[in-house]
């Protein structure tokens, strides 16, 4: 069987380099670039601004531009003279995206005739043999000296190398030029296959009340090009796009992640959204994922909340049974503010909290998702659920009642929640309750909150190793 290895020498023996492609080409590659800019949002979507300076004749030209984004949206492509904006008219562009491999070039050479040098293995001697390539679909079938073979052994000798095939992903662009000279030209397109996200680590001191906090940008280049000493921007926010009908496919250690060096990244305003900056150049390499500092901050002031959260369904019937003990829901509540050392937009991503053992070990205690959070808004996370602080539920009573106009339904019933606390210190822990209808609680063991339409919630304390009882009655009229 024939591998991609063992067509590889194909290159040396076609000896044609790709600017020869097209004798009639301009061609423009990397080594004229004099800037490179890309926006990247949160949406596999990148703006590239790609300038370079080439010399141009007047007349018309095919120029060819070479390492754009292999994942570029040709229809987005804007190409203009820097200096003589008059000068240059586009007149046509063409994406050539169809990249020189051995695979490529068999198939590009189906039902014509080629060589294939092969080795005599006893021998070691070789003989070069014409053959006809006859398909390349799961494999190679060809005909050589009037026999149809599958997958021949050897090397491949090609006569030429087909004009639609290039080496890197290429936009052609039929020009109209009047200037004459170098000229400094900047190529902008939409490109997919760039995205990123932020990512966080947290670490809790060792009374819960405060943590550090880096913040990461997690760059990820699948465009098929790699973009060197870039000026690299980053927009927060959800930019709409028209969907198109085609869908594309959307992919350390502690001491080392909260450090105290500051962050690199700028940020300001873009319209609704927010854009941070890269203070200095960075190269993307293709196939890479990539990690900048985006924020330090420590000694954030945090709060600790246990939370008991109920259903609403059981206030509709009786029930004998609500299940299993609960635990409590473990929660951080931070601010976003400068008072607390932060104060920066924080784009959405991953929040990860780490806390010390008593051997001064780090270890993860959870993580949640954040969203896109503005400057003075409230950062919460859940974290998991308490081992030591546990809740059972009971229904004591369940009665209809007359509901009168202009309900339709009305039932009283009363609930006993038992908190346990295992720990060796007391803690407080709050129970909510999302109750339907419109409801009012007519007898209570403590005092609630009404903090929405539909939820009531109990702040309880929980001594050292003890319980404490709960018990509300509640009306319920829809």
């Amino acid at each position: 069987m024939v591998s991609l290895r063992s067509l590889t020498p194909f290159l040396l023996a076609c000896s044609i380099t790709p600017a020869s492609l097209n004798a009639a080409e301009l061609v423009s590659g990397i080594e004229d670039q004099t800037g490179l800019s890309i926006t990247i949002y949160n949406n596999d979507l990148a703006l590239i601004k790609d300038r370079r300076k080439t010399d141009l004749p007047a007349g018309s030209i095919d120029l060819a531009i070479r390492g754009v984004s292999a994942k570029i949206r040709p229809e987005t492509a804007l190409l203009r003279n820097i200096n003589q904006p008059e000068a240059l008219q586009v007149l046509e562009q063409n994406f050539n995206f169809d990249l020189l491999t051995p695979a490529k070039m068999l198939e590009k050479y189906v039902g014509q005739a080629v060589e294939i040098v092969r080795m005599n293995p006893a021998t070691g001697e070789e003989t070069q043999q014409a053959a006809t390539i006859l398909s390349t679909n799961n494999g190679v079938v060809a005909k050589i000296a009037g026999r149809i073979e599958t997958n021949p052994q050897g090397r491949y000798i090609f006569p030429s190398i087909p004009e639609n095939l290039r080496d890197k992903p290429t936009l052609v662009t039929q020009i109209n030029n009047t200037a004459t000279g170098a000229q400094e030209l900047e190529l902008s397109y939409l490109s997919r296959g760039l995205g990123w996200k932020a990512d966080y680590v947290a670490e809790l001191n060792s009374t819960d009340d405060a943590l550090d906090l880096a913040g990461w940008v997690t760059l990820t280049n699948n465009s098929g090009t790699t973009y060197p000493r870039v000026r690299l921007q980053l927009v927060a926010g959800d930019v709409n796009q028209v969907e198109e009908q085609k869908r594309y496919r959307r992919a350390a250690a502690l001491e080392a992640v909260i450090a105290e060096a500051p962050a690199p990244m700028r940020e300001e305003a873009l319209f609704e959204y927010h854009l941070y900056t890269l203070e200095y150049p960075t190269t993307i390499a293709d196939k890479q994922t990539k990690q900048v500092s985006l924020l330090n901050a420590s000694k954030i002031p945090v709060t600790k909340e246990l939370v008991f959260r109920g259903q609403d369904y059981y206030y509709h019937a009786a029930y004998q049974s609500l299940g299993r003990p609960l635990k409590a829901a473990v929660y951080i509540k931070l601010e976003n503010q400068v008072s607390h050392g932060m104060g920066m937009p924080l784009p959405k991503g991953i929040v990860r909290v780490y806390k010390r053992d008593s051997g001064g070990n780090a270890q993860f205690v959870g993580e949640d998702r954040m969203d896109h959070t503005p400057k003075n808004e409230t950062i919460r996370l859940k974290l998991g659920e308490a081992f030591d602080v546990t809740a059972q539920k009971t229904q004591l009573d369940y009665v209809k009642v007359n509901f009168g106009h202009p309900y339709r339904y009305a039932a009283e019933s009363t609930y006993r929640i038992e908190l346990k606390n295992a720990k060796s210190m007391p803690i407080k822990v709050t129970v909510q309750e999302p109750i339907p209808g419109d409801w009012k609680i007519i007898h209570e063991s403590t005092k609630h909150n009404k903090v929405a339409a539909g939820l009531a919630e109990w702040q309880i304390e929980i001594p050292a190793e003890g319980s404490t009882i709960l018990e509300y009655r509640v009306l319920v009229r829809y």
